[in-house]
């Protein structure tokens, strides 16, 4: 008898583990009023994105799964100065959502709703037709907890707002790389308000977290 309470006390904390990892939020951001963007040094060294190398990797969770997908940044350059982010903005293709992790007509259909392809669903999620381009700009540099952490104004569907996550770059002869660790936001905070469980208190387990996951690689050439 005292051994099954044992094993039965294990497997509980096992999976009290297991939950609480799955709800963990990474580097989640906390998302303020817009701040003005970063000027650029006369000596800082510009670097123009690649638009092929550069990407956003995002990951969307529900109860039953969650779904990975990409978008592309599209343009936009960074200053450095001694190797340091001094200023700078890029451009994100929304109309290049694409969805990882299905296939066929499963893949074709999220990719449809998420960008508000069909009648009555635009505003769903982003509707590309009216945005098709979201932006970011750096309004700075800071340091915390040994971390280098970016802050700067993401642009959604025309709402802006100020957020802050961690950040590492490189600097191999004339590229620069630029990558985030994964961090969080609140897509309501934007205005994506679509089955979320925050704002629709009755929809039972029908909802989509309000968290979307986001790792942002960068790819730029000097000028």
């Amino acid at each position: 008898m005292k051994t099954k309470l044992i094993n039965l006390f294990a497997i509980a904390l096992i999976s009290i583990g297991s939950f609480s990892c799955k709800g963990e939020k990474k580097n989640e951001t906390v998302a303020s009023e817009a701040q003005e963007t970063s000027e650029t040094p006369k000596e800082a060294s510009i670097y123009i994105v690649n638009d092929a190398l550069s990407t956003i990797e995002w990951t969307g969770i529900k109860p039953t799964g969650k779904h990975t997908g990409t978008i592309k940044v599209a343009k936009g350059k960074i200053a450095l100065n001694d190797d340091v982010i001094q200023s700078g903005s890029f451009m994100i293709d929304m109309t290049s959502i694409t969805v990882t992790d299905l296939q066929g007509k499963e893949k074709a259909g999220l990719e449809g709703h998420l960008k508000g392809e069909a009648k009555g669903e635009e505003d769903h999620f982003f509707n590309v037709t009216k945005f098709p381009s979201a932006s970011f700009e750096v309004t700075g540099i800071s340091k915390k907890e040994n971390k280098t952490f970016m802050n700067g104004n993401l642009t959604i569907k025309g709402i802006k707002k100020n957020i802050s996550f961690p950040v590492s770059t490189a600097i191999n002869g004339n590229t620069m790389t630029l990558n985030t660790e994964v961090f969080t936001i609140n897509r309501t905070d934007w205005g994506i308000n679509y089955a979320s469980k925050s704002i629709i208190t009755d929809i039972g387990d029908k909802f989509i977290n309000d968290d979307i996951e986001l790792k942002i690689s960068v790819t730029a050439t000097k000028a």
